[in-house]
């Protein structure tokens, strides 16, 4: 391969992948929120699950792309293995239309496309006309790419060398496999891979091997991209939870055991017919010719969409086993303090019991909202991206557990409760939107955080020692308004009332010394809000330590 090829093709494929993703961010902004809805809102039903899958990824252009937002939602506890699973099975169909509208040839009149997409994306009014704009430039640049690709590449077709490593991968179908899934892996794109190799027909590459069929060329490279797909998704789910992992397990599981069954199954196909498998010459057949000529190009997109179709409908009756072979494989490392509220409705049956266990699950919920502050407190600090990111997720933790809470809390007061026992269920109620609005206090303080992250805002020395101070004070508190509720104890709760003397005393002399220094401008005026939030979002953290504390004394 000459460097004004290696340079052409390189230039060829990244206007093919510009092209995609211009084309993909009009189409995700057309659509909005729905896209992130559709998958928000899914139910058990596994066919909409697949459907779901299959429309997102035909927007977002990427079966990479989708299942790595179902990582996240997975992770952030919105989605269980079973929608996951058939989001992702849908997501193999998605990817595939990009081949399809590549099979379309139309790279001559891509630069039309290119035209109308230019002066509608700069002269359009409106926004969403501008989107739609972006979409049509897209499209356009891509077709160019995919012409650029084919064009440098037309003279492999003349090249012994490149040809006899094309039959290699036909005599040994594993070479395709893995050389289809390491330029994925590398590429990150799956529809960029297939669109390579539709670049490389079009050339007529295919057009001059004798004695081998293409498809025994193109079809194992064809099953390496599903399979080096996955490598983006299993990248994303480092750092995540166990059940997020098992997400990226599932993808890379369909893709290489539908990769296999489709290998065997062509491997006996041509065993039975001497070389003449009856699979080609279907897929031949459906493709047609162009100038007499079979159309190799067609035959790239028509696999891809028969193999993930057929993929999805053989694995759909196994999905629950196919699951809880996953969640065999990777058992969950339970922390017992992010289990869900556990209770027994069987309790209510004696209502002193059943507060007592009320009582730990508040108590549990007052921890995650304390490590939330703690959490939230080390982030601001150290400019810790990762533990604001942690806070986020175990606040929608605390308000399941005020949502469980809370209801069981109902349950109870429909009891025959006695005078004492009544008052305790009323302070329990009390004390969970308190640990609840800590808890949002201190993702309040996380999303700070990330703000003093993105927009680099530094503190002054003298600020920084300051907020150690009232932040050690205000963590304590909240944790001694825990204790007080987990054993009762009042004279813990009078400790808490007397600390939020001194913590009220703290944020009026904060604020006063803060606006005193951005006055002498030995602090930055950027950092006079976010320092006056902080300080302020503390205070109130102490507040509702506080009213924990005074339902403890009542």
């Amino acid at each position: 391969m000459t460097l004004e090829m290696t340079i052409g093709l390189i230039g060829g494929l990244g206007l093919f992948i510009y092209g995609m993703n211009l084309m993909s961010d009009g189409l995700k902004s057309v659509a909005g929120d729905r896209m992130k809805r559709l998958l928000e809102i899914l139910t058990n039903n596994r066919i909409m699950a697949i459907f779901v899958g299959t429309v997102v990824t035909m927007i977002v252009q990427s079966s990479s792309t989708t299942t790595v937002m179902i990582v996240g939602f997975v992770n952030a506890g919105l989605m269980n293995l079973m929608q996951a699973a058939g989001v992702i099975l849908g997501a193999n169909i998605g990817t595939t239309i990009t081949a399809q509208l590549i099979a379309f040839d139309i790279a001559g009149i891509a630069p039309l496309f290119i035209g109308i997409g230019v002066l509608v994306s700069l002269f359009a009014k409106k926004k969403r006309s501008r989107q739609i704009g972006g979409i049509i430039l897209g499209f356009g640049i891509l077709f160019v790419g995919i012409n650029t690709m084919s064009d440098v590449m037309r003279p492999l077709r003349d090249n012994q060398g490149f040809i006899d490593i094309l039959i290699s991968f036909g005599q040994n179908p594993l070479l395709g496999l893995l050389a289809g899934a390491g330029i994925t892996a590398i590429i990150q794109s799956s529809s960029a891979t297939v669109g390579l190799l539709q670049a490389v027909a079009i050339s007529g590459a295919f057009d001059g091997i004798a004695g081998t069929s293409p498809l025994a060329i193109i079809i194992p490279i064809i099953l390496g991209v599903n399979i080096g797909t996955c490598a983006t998704a299993l990248l994303s789910c480092i750092g995540t939870s166990v059940t997020a992992k098992k997400a990226a397990i599932i993808h890379l599981f369909v893709n290489i055991s539908g990769s296999i069954c489709m290998m065997i199954l062509l491997g006996v196909l041509n065993s039975l017919t001497n070389g003449n498998n009856p699979f080609y010459e279907f897929l031949t057949a459906i493709s047609g010719s162009r100038q007499n000529i079979p159309d190799i190009n067609r035959q790239i997109a028509n696999f891809h969409t028969i193999f993930n179709t057929s993929n999805m409908l053989i694995l759909l009756p196994f999905m629950t086993p196919m699951v809880r072979f996953i969640d065999r494989l990777l058992p969950d490392q339970i922390n017992p303090e992010e289990l869900r509220v556990q209770f027994d409705e069987r309790m209510m049956q004696n209502p002193s019991i059943a507060i007592g266990q009320l009582v730990k699950e508040v108590v549990r919920m007052g921890s995650l909202a304390n490590k939330n502050l703690a959490q939230s407190v080390d982030a601001l600090l150290n400019k810790d991206e990762v533990l604001s990111e942690k806070v986020r997720t175990r606040e929608k933790l605390v308000n399941e557990f005020e949502k469980d809470i809370t209801e069981y809390l109902v349950l109870l007061s429909n009891k025959s409760l006695s005078e004492k026992e009544n008052n305790r269920v009323l302070n329990l109620y009390n004390c969970i939107h308190n640990i609840e609005r800590i808890s949002d206090h201190a993702d309040n303080l996380a999303e700070l955080a990330q703000y003093r992250i993105d927009n680099k805002v530094s503190f002054s020395h003298t600020a920084v020692d300051e907020l150690k101070i009232m932040m050690s004070t205000v963590i304590e508190t909240s944790q001694n308004a825990i204790k007080a509720i987990e054993t009762y104890d009042r004279s813990m709760a009078v400790k808490v009332l007397k600390k939020e003397e001194e913590i009220n005393t703290m944020e009026e002399q904060l604020r006063t010394g803060h606006i005193d220094r951005l006055n002498k401008q030995i602090c930055k005026p950027a950092t006079g809000v976010i320092f006056l939030d902080i300080i302020g979002n503390l205070e109130r953290i102490g507040d509702h330590a506080t009213n924990i504390a005074e339902l403890i004394l009542d």
